[in-house]
C-alpha cells in the first residue's frame, strides 16, 4: 500500500465506520480513487448505503486533500471473489481457495494457487492439491490476493446476506 493510500485509509476508516461498515481496500490509479467497504460483520451493503456514505465520505477527503488534481471516487462492496488484505481476511476464509501473488518471487515463484488451511505467526498456508503441497507465505509478502469464486463460497456468501 503506497503512503496516499495509507492516508486515504486514516481519512476514510473513521467515516466508514460510522456507517457500520468496514474498509476492505483503498486503490488509488489512473486518477480514480477505488474504495471497497462492506458491513461491519462482513455482508454486503447495498447501493443506497454507499451512496451515503459516499455523500460523507467526499466532503472529509476534501478537507484533507490528500490526491492533488481531479480524480473520481469509486464507492463498491468487494464481491464474491473479494480481495484478501489483513491476516483477518484470510482467517475469515480458511477453507476456501485463494490465488496470492508474492513480491519477492519464493523460490522463483511469484502466483499461489490453493485452499487456505492455516494462518499463523503472521503467515498464511496454501494447500495445493495437484502437487499435494503447502506454502507457507509471510503475509509481509503478500503483494495482492483473492478469493476464487466457488459454489461453496457463493452459498457462504448468501447465507450472510
Amino acid at each position: 500500500m503506497s503512503a496516499l493510500e495509507q492516508k486515504i485509509r486514516t481519512i476514510a476508516e473513521p467515516v466508514i465506520a460510522d456507517h457500520n461498515a468496514r474498509l476492505v481496500l483503498v486503490e488509488f490509479k489512473n486518477n480514480t480513487l477505488q474504495i471497497m467497504v462492506e458491513g461491519a460483520d462482513g455482508s454486503r451493503m447495498g447501493v443506497d448505503d454507499m451512496a451515503k456514505l459516499s455523500k460523507d465520505l467526499s466532503p472529509a477527503l476534501e478537507v484533507e486533500d490528500p490526491i492533488s488534481g481531479p480524480y473520481q471516487l469509486e464507492i463498491s462492496s468487494p464481491g464474491i471473489d473479494r480481495p484478501l488484505i489483513t491476516l483477518d481476511d484470510f482467517e475469515t476464509y480458511i477453507g476456501f481457495d485463494a490465488k496470492v501473488e508474492v513480491n519477492p518471487p519464493i523460490e522463483g515463484q511469484k502466483r499461489f494457487h490453493g485452499r487456505i488451511t492455516a494462518v499463523e505467526d503472521g503467515a498464511v498456508t496454501l494447500y495445493h492439491a495437484e502437487k499435494d503441497q503447502d506454502f507457507h507465505i509471510d503475509h509481509a509478502a503478500i503483494a495482492k490476493a483473492k478469493l476464487v469464486l466457488s459454489d461453496d463460497l457463493i452459498n457462504v456468501t448468501k447465507d450472510k446476506n
